[in-house]
């Protein structure tokens, strides 16, 4: 069987870098030319192989840290409130007290990643909220509660930017959006799930003494716990770490990441350089400010889900089965716009439609008093707000390099995302009445549709960018090319932008 990867000193690539199919020739950080041909035998076996091993691990992960972040939202239905004698006021403020250590946490904790080893420092994370979350369910008073929501937050900040940037260690830019997608859509399943098995948990009221809310906790932080210690055994660190890959596999998945991040020359040690240079990229302010406005639309539906469906009129336990169906759909659509958007490279796209789906739902909640109808927009706003999160992730860590900027860039947007958690957890409840929430309603329809407007404003900033690329690259020669500054990153004319 033919080499699926060959050296060679002279060889350059006169194909557009998005073109992914054909044979291409890139740059390495040693300063030779490297082509990988395409091999369909091999293109199909790699993936499929890092899909069964990692993505279901990643998906796992996610799926925990915002169960046992959000559950507290099915506690609350299920007695939690009345149980410490807790006004709105201060269970808002015990939602708050998770989100400050989360996003201090989160750009330190995506710079230790490489350095200490993901296969370390994510089960860490994972095994320490673990005991935290389950601690939550003996607490006896308010103050305990706000313990251990601090320590939840500090254990589970770095979780999700962490995920993507490991994920970036495995797969190409264009590969990314479905698989981020995927292990993100866990949260969706895991609003569905949390709804379930919240429902079968308060029936378990007065078992050890204890009230059914404090179950929920209990349950599900242990088994955060053991797949905590149990992650530590099968996590890989890296693509030459992968037990379940050949030596010849390992060198084809590490010459396609090369190909992908062409000129980018990814450093291996950690530079101040480069966080500081990620802050001056319009893409990651852009997509900040999107960030910011869709996590308090994510979180707002996260957190409140269960009281919103109970306010129209359903029994505690009844609303929290009636939160499953539209975080079902959100699972689905959010896997479909996932797949085009890594089929046909359209993360903007996707992200103004998914944020015009949002802007329907709350115009539909807003618009109607029929408990019917207002049931039904959530079948636009959860799908809509799921779907636009990933993809924002994606989008994110597509557009820079090399490696320290990009973990830098995933964080300030994880960054923004959790400060809209923060105006989430006062939003509906504490600064909008239930059970109508106009104000909390009007400022997520508003909120959707500044959204659309910024994913919009970014495919336009990319999208010329890209087309200035392609004139640098035309007027380009050979002996330019190879002699071009390095350290630029994104910034080169061979680093194509996915819009």
């Amino acid at each position: 069987m033919a080499k699926s990867v060959q050296s060679t000193d002279s060889a350059r690539d006169t194909k557009d870098a998005t073109e992914s199919s054909s044979i291409g020739s890139y740059r390495n950080p040693g300063g030779h030319y490297v082509t990988v041909s395409e091999d369909p035998a091999m293109e199909k076996k790699v993936w499929r192989k890092i899909d069964t091993y990692v993505l279901p691990i990643v998906a796992m992960f996610y799926l925990l840290s915002f169960l046992d972040r959000t559950n507290v939202g099915n506690a609350r239905v299920a007695g939690l409130q009345t149980g410490l004698k807790m006004t709105n006021k201060q269970y808002s403020i015990a939602l708050t007290v998770t989100y400050v250590p989360y996003i201090v946490a989160e750009l330190p904790s995506n710079l230790m990643l490489k350095a200490v080893g993901p296969n370390l420092m994510l089960p860490t994370m994972l095994t320490l909220w673990g005991i935290v979350s389950t601690l939550q369910g003996i607490v006896k008073s308010y103050s305990g509660l706000l313990a251990c929501r601090f320590f939840l937050g500090l254990c589970e900040g770095g979780v999700f930017p962490g995920l993507v940037l490991y994920l970036s260690y495995f797969y190409p830019r264009y590969k990314m959006n479905l698989r981020v997608s995927t292990f993100f859509s866990s949260a969706s399943v895991s609003g569905a799930f949390s709804g379930i098995l919240a429902y079968a948990i308060i029936h378990m009221e007065g078992i050890g003494n204890r009230p059914g809310w404090a179950w929920i906790f209990i349950l599900e932080g242990l088994f955060t716990v053991l797949f905590g210690l149990s992650s530590y055994f099968i996590l890989p660190r890296s693509v030459d770490t992968a037990w379940f890959l050949t030596a010849e596999e390992k060198r084809y998945v590490n010459a396609k990441l090369l190909e992908d991040n062409a000129h980018t020359d990814e450093e291996e040690s950690f530079s101040w350089k480069e966080v500081l240079e990620a802050t001056k990229l319009p893409q990651v302010w852009f997509l900040a400010i999107a960030f910011f406005l869709d996590g308090v639309v994510l979180y707002s539906l996260a957190y409140f889900a269960p009281s919103i469906i109970q306010g129209l009129g359903y029994t505690a336990a009844k609303a929290q089965l009636m939160t499953v169906p539209p975080f079902a759909v959100g699972f689905v659509v959010a896997m479909i716009s996932a797949f085009i958007s890594d089929r046909y490279r359209c993360r903007g796209l996707i992200v103004i439609v998914s944020s015009l789906f949002c802007v329907i739902g709350f115009a539909m909640f807003l618009g109607s008093r029929s408990h019917h109808i207002q049931y039904g927009s959530l079948f636009f706003s959860i799908p809509g707000t799921y779907t636009t999160a990933p993809t924002l992730s994606a989008w994110s860590s597509n557009n820079a390099a090399p490696q320290t900027r990009r973990a830098t860039a995933i964080a300030i947007g994880f960054i923004m995302t959790n400060s809209g958690g923060i105006l989430a957890t006062w939003l509906l409840g504490s600064l909008s009445p239930a059970p109508e929430y106009t104000s909390a309603t009007i400022t997520l329809l508003v909120f959707s549709l500044l959204m659309a407007i910024f994913g919009a404003i970014n495919l336009g900033y990319l999208w010329s960018q890209n087309k200035k690329k392609a004139e640098n690259r035309r007027r380009t020669t050979v002996e330019q090319e190879k002699e071009e500054k390095s350290g630029l990153g994104d910034r080169s004319a061979w680093f194509v932008y996915n819009l």
